[in-house]
């Protein structure tokens, strides 16, 4: 039995490892959970722990990529909003808040992982948001599965394609918006011409 929670721990490594905006790890530990029968508080606290690895694993290579992919100029942008995310409470509090909607972290986790920052910077408020908003998720998936099969499949494929949508937007954003010009000078500029 213990392969099960195996598996939930590597699905959501795998859903939050990724630089594109897959399904949240809550959905692969809602389906673990319901298909095998699990203990929701372990599959919460496994899943959790393996969605934290994914997004910190993420945030150590995807610098690695950027500097093959993008121009300078947009490296140095990005890097600059991701060293916003060093300062003090507020930005705990901006991640710990922005963890708890249901907003693709993909975002967050690869301006910081651009910018180099030191995973204290962002996991610890990462880490209280993703387990509260993974609990409600899963809590409320359950709880589904068990009244309406209907609600649930409902639930699991819009959250996929919104999820899908959003997170393409919000990397959209990170990429193709002139940050440093926007929280500087407050103008908005859209640059792309941002490849090598």
């Amino acid at each position: 039995m213990w392969w099960q929670y195996l598996l939930v721990f590597f699905g959501a490594v795998l859903m939050d490892i990724t630089p594109l905006p897959l399904p949240p790890a809550f959905t692969v530990m809602v389906l673990l959970q319901i298909a095998y029968d699990l203990n929701i508080w372990l599959v919460i606290v496994i899943g959790v722990l393996g969605s934290v690895l994914g997004r910190y694993v993420l945030m150590r290579y995807i610098h690695k990529i950027s500097d093959r992919i993008f121009k300078p100029a947009k490296k140095e942008d990005i890097e600059f909003l991701g060293n916003k995310m060093k300062q003090g409470w507020k930005s705990q509090l901006f991640i710990l808040t922005y963890s708890l909607m249901p907003l693709p972290t993909t975002p967050l986790f690869i301006a910081a992982g651009i910018a180099k920052l030191k995973a204290v910077y962002i996991v610890p408020a990462f880490f209280v948001g993703k387990f509260m908003s993974d609990t409600i998720a899963v809590l409320m998936g359950k709880y589904a599965a068990e009244n309406t099969t209907e609600l649930l499949q409902g639930l699991v494929s819009f959250e996929s394609f919104s999820g899908l949508v959003v997170g393409l937007l919000l990397i959209a954003a990170l990429i193709f918006i002139d940050w440093k010009l926007l929280l500087v000078q407050r103008k908005f500029r859209l640059q792309f011409n941002i490849f090598k």
